[in-house]
């Protein structure tokens, strides 16, 4: 039995209805919650009528967010900082889609992982270190143990990285930097950056994001 609580949140059914073929896990940024990334399944169920969509909360209560989440405490901002915070809420994280694969019946390349800031740190460092996920999305993330991925990594899943280049939270520096990284290990990697675009996602990065995962899941 887990020594964590399990991770719980939205859930959006196929749109389609009966047994989903396939399942997409949002998961999203510092101090924010799974009814935020659950947003996203108007722009994209239409595409992918047979997935299942899961948006489950960070585990822990964000200071100074009413309703926010974390995945881990950003009081070390360092790249030593961010290495150790990813790994804290692995096992929490892995233990739920572990629960949900079991749950809708589905093997674990039907499955894509979509992240948000500290939630794309979180696809990127959990993705390559699972079976066989079809695709990770990270939109304005940060690949946040590079040099650990060459030696854990286990698979090497398609990855979309999206990023706006006016963003003031995370520097779009990141994508470049996590483009290089992953494409010197092998991964399929593409990349896009939005002009003009702050910390979010705009309607450029929800039309790749819908168009990738029609295409990993399709």
């Amino acid at each position: 039995m887990s020594a964590f609580p399990p991770l719980d949140g939205p859930v959006a059914q196929p749109a389609a209805g009966g047994d989903p073929r396939s399942m997409v896990i949002f998961l999203h940024g510092y101090g924010s919650n799974g009814a935020d990334l659950i947003g996203l399944v108007p722009f994209w169920r239409d595409a992918l009528p047979h997935t299942v969509f899961l948006s489950p909360n960070a585990p822990q209560i964000c200071p100074g967010a009413p309703g926010g989440f974390q995945w881990w405490d950003l009081a070390d901002l360092s790249r030593a900082g961010r290495a150790a915070g990813v790994r804290q809420p692995a096992p929490q994280l892995n233990a739920y889609i572990d629960a949900q694969l079991d749950k809708y019946g589905l093997s674990e390349d039907r499955l894509a992982l979509v992240g948000f800031s500290q939630g794309s740190m979180m696809a990127l460092h959990v993705g390559p270190r699972r079976a066989a996920l079809a695709g990770i999305i990270a939109y304005s993330g940060v690949l946040a143990d590079p040099d650990a991925l060459a030696v854990e990594g286990r698979t090497k899943p398609p990855v979309l990285l999206v990023h706006g280049d006016a963003d003031p939270m995370v520097p779009v520096a990141a994508l470049s930097q996590a483009e290089t990284v992953l494409t010197n290990l092998g991964f399929e990697t593409s990349a896009h950056v939005c002009p003009g675009l702050g910390h979010g996602i705009d309607d450029a990065g929800l039309r790749l994001g819908g168009a990738f995962l029609a295409k990993v899941l399709g």
